[in-house]
Formats: structure tokens, C-alpha cells, sequence
């Protein structure tokens, strides 16, 4: 199948100018397989034998925008097995087949029924099939072509990123680079000129210029003034076709801002300036603000504030505040009207930040003058001087002695009358007194450099006419040295030497403190004392205030004399010349061979030197624990012996039965049979039985009981009782399983029965015998305690 157009190639090329048709091979063709079936020619297995070629085109041109109302005829596809009978039918498929591109079955011409839009697409891809009619089989391989669609002059240049805005630094030099603008093209760029732009400035070209090819603004002069215009607005046009006749154009708009540069020097609008200020303003008072202005913007408006002439540098400051660039005025030192009432200023203002490119410009600085009037104010009295006096007096001056003399003024008028008086807050003990007229300070009490080097008093002063104008001056008073005290021993000095030390051998060094401070400095002497006596040691004067004990002899013995006591006489230098004595003991002690102390005569004095602070508060520490623990093991005891009586009279109180029942006496009659007591002898014989007794009846065993012929009575009969009511309370279970006390009343007047009382018996004469009580077990241990000792007693009686 081969391509066949319509009228010719060459006719349909003149005609309509549009469509060609690539891929013509010139020579020869080659027949392809019918058995293959891969899409593209180029893949399909070749076979050995060189064939005719069945597709010889690969792509269509199209036109865009096509406005006809008829269908634009693309082009037409032809098989070589075609012999115009209409038994071959020509189909197509892929991107717009069927929709956009449609084709003639029979003839195989094909057309574009829609509007095409290179912009918006380039190209179709499609595939061509030629099929028998009948059986819709198809007879050659399907094969795939491109329909491209061919570009025209249709998008005109835009400026995707417009508007734009830029900047440039004022005074700039001619062609300085601002930006860049940029327009696209949507046609194509490889086809004619259709996509090639060139820029032009269609307003501001005075000002700027633009680059044809690059889009690049830059300026056109060199004056360019911020101050006079911040802003330029431009209007850039870009054109496609290169610029020529029948090109397309777009525009957009450019704003240049003028950034600031530091060309204008800061301006003071007045040459002079008036303040007025008090004299009695104090330290740092502002008295004014005044400004320098700057056409320039931002940091380049920053400048500074400095005070040029001396005389006004030392009485005020100036200082910039940040945030309005003024410059405050404050006072540096206090002002005096008497002195000087106008003071002229000349403060001058310089930028920060100079551009060295504009110092040809001019000098970047103004000055302006500042006048200050100074007005005048009642002021209290100044003293002079002013800081303060110091004055000196000795310490041994009288009472009543001249110190020193303070003056004050009034600043404001001559000869007005000053009083003075002394803050006693500062002079509690009233040891200066001051004279209110003139000022002279004098002794109140006797001084001590020794208590008190120095005084600090403050003195004031007010006008003798108002005394409201007041002011105050410190006086020290500095209290000067003569020598009244005499030198003394540093410390009680002891020593120690041994019992075989050699002549000459140094003992000790000894110093000396004197509380006095002579301007010279201390210079002392030192001696043995003539009271001394001293044949055993020599003092050497070391000459720098010390002096060393050396011994004289050999061969000290401490059983002869262990404690040697040696007087020494220290003198100052003076004027006049003091001295003071002070001892120095010398114990002898036994030693080892090497000189090391071993032992001597005071206990006290070998321990210190034997034992280590460290090793006596162990020893200490250890005594105070033997003796904790000796407290514990006593208190132990203690508390273990009072546990055990509070149990055993607990026992005894819990134990006691008491009787609340109580009889009239021997007088009541009504009560109880008194024949009973009377009869006391008369008693029955004690049956037996299994519980014992009956114990209720005890007063009818009594007038039962019959004493024959009148002989002594028989005490059995009550052991026999006591023991018969011990029984019957061992077998009582209600009994406590503890000893208890009963009570039994049985007695009568002038009865010869005694008292049967477990307490105590009425009767010292009493013949009966309880040590029985102490057989009868660990329950009547505690009755038979009461009974022991009072037996014993009577016997001993």
C-alpha cells in the first residue's frame, strides 16, 4: 500500500501549502511479511528476500486554527493490493480517531472535521489498518503514523511574572543594572520567528533602558535623587516575529523604587538655642532637646550629638535618644549663679554611617549654640571645703583642747552670720564640742587611740536668719599616738628543756606586742630582770623585736628543781621610754637520745606534750560512753525492781477483801451474843467432813465449847481453824489463784482470847507463835512477812 495525493504531492504543496508527506524512500521499496504482527515496521522480522514495501509515509502535516466551514483534508493512505474494486476497507484508530480525525474507508483520505490548537496539543498518534471488506480481515500488518499540527503566529508574548517591581540605589552610575523581565512565547520556538521576542521601553525611557534580547532594565542616567523622586514607573513591551511587521506584542508594567543613600549632611533649623535652668537643679536634670534633620531615610538618618567647647563639656551632657534622634541636655555638675550666670554651648551633630563614595559632597556635620540662662535660689551654706575636713589632735590633749576649725559660707550673700552645731548621732559619748559661731571644735572627754583611732562626726551649718537652710560636712578626726603603753610578753611563754642540754643551745624566742603605734615604728630592748638571779640562762637580743633563751650550763636535774622561772624586762623606744616584766617558765623534763621530750615532774604538762588533742577527745569520747552505759545498766535495775513492786502491790491491792459490815462494840448487846466472847474456852470439838467446817458457825462453837476444870485454853483449836479456812479457799474456785487477805473479827471485851487479825494483833503480849504462816506456801509469803518482824520486836523488847 503506497501514499497517493490527491492531484499530486507537488500540486497539493502549491495549492495549499500545508501538508507534506515525509519519509519517501527513494530507489527502492520493500514488501513486508502479511504474517507479522508487531505494530511497527521497523520491528517486524525481516525476512531474507527482498520484497516491495507495503507503508511508505510516517506522518501528516496539518495546519492550525484551520477557520474553513468544509473538513480540512489532511492527506490519504493507499495499499498497493488496492485494485479500486472497494474490496479493501481503510480504518484508522489512536488519539481523535473517529472524533477529530475521520477517514474515507473506500477512497482512504483523511480529514480533520475539528479546530486543532498546536498550543494546546503538537501531535496525534494514530494507527492505519487496510482490511478485506468481506471477511474484515486484515491484509497487511497495521501500521503507525503522526499527524503533527504546524504552527502559526497566534500567541502573542506575555509577562508571566508582571507586574514587577524594583529598586536601584540613588546616584547610581549610568547603566547600572536594576532587573530582569522575562515574556513567554506559546508558540514554536523552533519554527519561523514566531516565538523569537525583543523588549523595548515604552514609557521611562528617558530615565531607564531595557535590553532588546535579555529583558535587562538598567539606568539611563546618573542623577538619579531619591530625595526629589522615590519612584519611577515603566512600561516594557515585548514583541515576537523578532520585531518585525505583523509581530505580536504584550506589555507590563515596572516600578523602580530609589533606595537612600547617605548624600545629605544633618541640618539644624536654628543656629541658637535658649534654656533657662534653676541653680539649684540637680546632678542630670535635662534642660532641653534640641534637633538636627536629615533628608536621607532609614540608618542614614542616625547620627550622634557631642558638646565641642571645653567650658561646656564640663558642666553639661548631651546624649541622643534612639528612637526621635534628639539631642538631651542634661546638667554634668552643679551650677552656680554667683559664678556664672550664661553658659554657651555648641553642640554639633554628625552621621553615623558615611558613605565615602559622597565625602566630596560636603562635610556631614552642623553645629548649633546653645545658650543657658542660670537663674538664682535661696541656698543653705557650703562648707570649705566643700568634701569634707580631716583634722588630727593627740591623745593625750586636755580637755577643753583646740581641735580644728570648720568654716561654711552662704553662697548667695556675703557676711551673713553661719551657726554650727555637731550631729550627736554621730558623736554619742559627747567627746568633741563645737562653738556655734566660730566653728572651732574642741575636747569634750579624754581621748584613747587604743579604743578609738579615728572619729567621724558630721557638723552642720544653718543661716543664723533661716533656719531652713541647712547643710551638713563630715569631719574625721584622726587621733595621733604617744607612747602610754608599755610593751608586754606576746603570750605566757613556757618552755621546756631537757636534763642533759648543752650550754648555748636555744630554748625559746620570745616576742612582744605594744598597743601604742609610734610613726616610726616599734623598737623594743629586752634583759633579764635584775631580780633574776639566773646562773642557768643568757638572753640574746635578736634586734628584730624577738629574743632568744639560750642556756648557760650543762647538767640540770629536775629531781633538784624541775621548774625554773625566768624574769625578763622588755623596754620600748619610746618617747618616753616604757617597760614591763614578764615571766618565762622553764620546765626540765627527761628525754631520749634524739632530744624528744619523754617525761617531766607536772603530770599536766606531760600529757599535753604526749598526747595529741585527737587522741585526748578520743579518750574523752570513750570515757563519756563507759559512762552512758553504766547509767543504762543502773536504770535497768531501777526500772526492773519498781516493775516488780508495782506488781506486787498491785496483787496486794487487787487482793484485799474488805468488810464494811461494823457492830456496835462491847455495848451492843442486840447485835451479837456476848456470852460467846465471854466463853472463849468453850469450844466444841472440830468435826470433820469432806468440805470442811462450817466456818459460818464459829460464834456457836464458842458457846458450845465447855473448858473442863478451868485450864489453860487450847490453841490448837485456832490453827486447826486457819488451817481448815486455808483448805476450803484452795478448793474454792471462785478464790483469786493469788494470796489474799482475810479478815477474822472474833474478840470481846477483857476477852482472853487475842485478836485474830491478819493485820496486827492488839495484844504486844501476845503468846502466839505465826512462824507457821511461812510453811504454808508462796501464797501467804506476804502475810507472814507482817508477822515476822513484829515477833521479833517483842522479843527484843
Amino acid at each position: 500500500m503506497a501514499p497517493h495525493w490527491r492531484g499530486g504531492a507537488r500540486v497539493l504543496a502549491a495549492t495549499l501549502g500545508i501538508l507534506q508527506c515525509c519519509g519517501w524512500l527513494s530507489g527502492q521499496t520493500i514488501r513486508t511479511s502479511v504474517g507479522m504482527t508487531e505494530r511497527g515496521p521497523d520491528q517486524w522480522a525481516m525476512s531474507h528476500e527482498r520484497v516491495k514495501r507495503g507503508w511508505v509515509w510516517n506522518q501528516f502535516f496539518v495546519v492550525e486554527e484551520y477557520t474553513g466551514t468544509e473538513p480540512l483534508y489532511v492527506g490519504k493512505i493507499h495499499s498497493d493490493s488496492d485494485e479500486g474494486d472497494g474490496s479493501i476497507k481503510y480504518t484508522i484508530s489512536g488519539e481523535g480517531a473517529g472524533s477529530i480525525f475521520i477517514i474515507d474507508e473506500v477512497t482512504g483520505d483523511i480529514h480533520a472535521t475539528e479546530r486543532l490548537d498546536r498550543e494546546e496539543k503538537t501531535f496525534y498518534t494514530l494507527r492505519a489498518q487496510a482490511r478485506d471488506r468481506l471477511t474484515d480481515g486484515p491484509l497487511e500488518p497495521e501500521s503507525e503514523f503522526v499527524i503533527k499540527v504546524q504552527d502559526i503566529n497566534d500567541s502573542e508574548p506575555k509577562f508571566l511574572e508582571g507586574p514587577y517591581i524594583g529598586s536601584v540605589a540613588e546616584l547610581s552610575p549610568i547603566g547600572t543594572s536594576v532587573m530582569k523581565v522575562m515574556a513567554s512565547d506559546a508558540d514554536d520556538p523552533t519554527y519561523g520567528s514566531s516565538a523569537r521576542i525583543v523588549y523595548s521601553v515604552l514609557d521611562g525611557e528617558r530615565f531607564f533602558t531595557v535590553d532588546r534580547q535579555s529583558g535587562v532594565i538598567r539606568t539611563a542616567v546618573a542623577d538619579l535623587d531619591r530625595e526629589t523622586q522615590d519612584r519611577y514607573e515603566l512600561v516594557v513591551k515585548a514583541t515576537d516575529m523578532a520585531g518585525q511587521m505583523g509581530g505580536l506584542s504584550g506589555s507590563t508594567t515596572v516600578t523602580i523604587v530609589i533606595t537612600d543613600v547617605n548624600d545629605n549632611p544633618p541640618r539644624f533649623p536654628q543656629k541658637m538655642y535658649q534654656f533657662s535652668v534653676s541653680e539649684g537643679a540637680g546632678v542630670g536634670t535635662p534642660l532641653g532637646r534640641v534637633i538636627a534633620t536629615d533628608a536621607d531615610m532609614g540608618e542614614n538618618t542616625d547620627m550622634s550629638y557631642l558638646i565641642k567647647d571645653e567650658e561646656g563639656g564640663e558642666l553639661f551632657r548631651v546624649s541622643t535618644d534612639g528612637d526621635t534622634q534628639e539631642a538631651v541636655i542634661t546638667i554634668k555638675k552643679p551650677l552656680d549663679f554667683e559664678n556664672k550666670r550664661t553658659h554657651n554651648v555648641v553642640v554639633e551633630a554628625v552621621n553615623k554611617h558615611v558613605d565615602p563614595r559622597f565625602v566630596d559632597l560636603g562635610s556631614f556635620r552642623d553645629q548649633t549654640i546653645v545658650r543657658v540662662s542660670v537663674s538664682d535660689v535661696d541656698e543653705p551654706p557650703i562648707f570649705i571645703p566643700p568634701a569634707g575636713t580631716i583634722m588630727e589632735v593627740q591623745e593625750d590633749a586636755r580637755m577643753g583642747a583646740l581641735v580644728g576649725i570648720v568654716t561654711a559660707k552662704d553662697p548667695d550673700m556675703d557676711n551673713v552670720p553661719v551657726r554650727f552645731s555637731i550631729d550627736r548621732s554621730t558623736d554619742q559619748e559627747q567627746i568633741f564640742n563645737i562653738d556655734p559661731v566660730t566653728g572651732a571644735i574642741t575636747l569634750g572627754k579624754i581621748l584613747d587611740r587604743e579604743t578609738a583611732g579615728w572619729h567621724n562626726i558630721t557638723v552642720s551649718a544653718v543661716e543664723a536668719d533661716n533656719q531652713s537652710m541647712s547643710s551638713q560636712s563630715a569631719v574625721s578626726i584622726r587621733i595621733l599616738d604617744v607612747n602610754d603603753n608599755p610593751p608586754e610578753l606576746a603570750t605566757p611563754y613556757e618552755a621546756s628543756i631537757c636534763e642533759d642540754a648543752k650550754p648555748g643551745q636555744l630554748i625559746h624566742t620570745i616576742s612582744v606586742v605594744d598597743r601604742d603605734e609610734p610613726q616610726s615604728g616599734h623598737r623594743f630592748y629586752f634583759t633579764l630582770a635584775p631580780e633574776a638571779n639566773n646562773r642557768h640562762f643568757t638572753l640574746w637580743d635578736i634586734k628584730d623585736n624577738t629574743a632568744g633563751i639560750r642556756t648557760q650550763r650543762s647538767g640540770f636535774n629536775r629531781q633538784e628543781q624541775n621548774v625554773y622561772l625566768l624574769p625578763i624586762l622588755v623596754v620600748d623606744s619610746g618617747p618616753p621610754a616604757l617597760s614591763s616584766t614578764g615571766t618565762l617558765t622553764i620546765h626540765v623534763c627527761g628525754c631520749d637520745p634524739d632530744g624528744a621530750i619523754q617525761s617531766c615532774n607536772a603530770t599536766a604538762y606531760v600529757m599535753s606534750t604526749a598526747l595529741s588533742p585527737g587522741a585526748l577527745i578520743a579518750l574523752l569520747v570513750c570515757i563519756l560512753i563507759l559512762i552512758v552505759l553504766v547509767l543504762l545498766i543502773l536504770t535497768l535495775k531501777r526500772h526492773r525492781k519498781g516493775q516488780r513492786m508495782s506488781e506486787d502491790e498491785e496483787d496486794m491491792r487487787d487482793n484485799v477483801i474488805k468488810y464494811n459490815d461494823e457492830g456496835g462494840g462491847e455495848q451492843d448487846t442486840q447485835a451479837y451474843d456476848m456470852s460467846a466472847l465471854r466463853n472463849l474456852y468453850d469450844f466444841p470439838e472440830v468435826k470433820s467432813s469432806d468440805s470442811g467446817p462450817d466456818l459460818r458457825s464459829v460464834p456457836q462453837w464458842i458457846q458450845n465449847r465447855v473448858v473442863g476444870d478451868g485450864g489453860p485454853a487450847d490453841f490448837t483449836v485456832f490453827k486447826g481453824y486457819i488451817r481448815k479456812k486455808v483448805e476450803q479457799a484452795d478448793a474454792d474456785l471462785s478464790v483469786p489463784p493469788y494470796d489474799s487477805f482475810q479478815t477474822y473479827a472474833f474478840e470481846g471485851s477483857s476477852s482472853p482470847a487475842l485478836s485474830l487479825s491478819s493485820i496486827r494483833t492488839l495484844s504486844t503480849t501476845s503468846e502466839q507463835d505465826f512462824s507457821y504462816l511461812s510453811d504454808w506456801g508462796p501464797r501467804f509469803r506476804q502475810l507472814a512477812g507482817y508477822y515476822a518482824p513484829a515477833q521479833a520486836e517483842e522479843e527484843g523488847s
